[in-house]
């Protein structure tokens, strides 16, 4: 892949997820019953990073798992011979709760579906939302995300590579070409 742009600084994601922080607040009438589940891998991170805020924000402490979606995925032979399983961390009820899935960036929205039914797996939550860092457009399912950080169209030959200081050192959000 070949760098070609950086679209967002790592005090421009910060704003972002401040922003989302607040909508999830406002949306949701507080924080009572919520939980975020972070999509492996940057998911998590960046649930933990809005749990963060709203505690700030809200003074609410807010339960936060981490979901692998590999084996719900309808791709899963196509993607790799040797799919790496990592396993689910929730560690709390979801049944009756509003779940905000987070994840980095929405593409075709199969990686939504998929947590969609991981996160059905677990129990039924009162209302399941997303939240998402960038959403790239060219969605192949009708899942559009509740909260998004950043519209950031796209052509199919680019790649949008979120970088997260928890996971790769940096801080930022940039397109390349493939």
């Amino acid at each position: 892949m070949k760098f070609k742009v950086r679209v967002m600084s790592g005090d421009d994601i910060e704003r972002a997820l401040i922003r989302i922080s607040h909508q999830i607040i406002e949306k949701n009438h507080g924080a009572d019953g919520l939980c975020l589940i972070g999509i492996k891998t940057r998911g998590v991170p960046l649930a933990r990073r809005i749990a963060d805020n709203i505690k700030t924000i809200a003074g609410a402490d807010i339960e936060v798992g981490e979901l692998d979606i590999t084996l719900y995925r309808d791709d899963l032979t196509t993607i790799a011979e040797d799919s790496v399983v990592s396993g689910s961390n929730v560690p709390f009820s979801v049944v009756g709760k509003t779940v905000v899935l987070v994840d980095d960036v929405i593409f075709t929205g199969r990686t939504a579906r998929a947590a969609l039914d991981a996160v059905m797996k677990l129990g039924r939550p009162a209302r399941i939302q997303l939240a998402v860092l960038v959403d790239r457009g060219h969605t192949e399912l009708p899942i559009k995300a509740t909260y998004v950080g950043k519209n950031i169209p796209s052509s199919m030959n680019e790649v949008i590579v979120v970088h997260l200081s928890e996971q790769d050192g940096e801080t930022n959000v940039s397109i390349h070409e493939k």
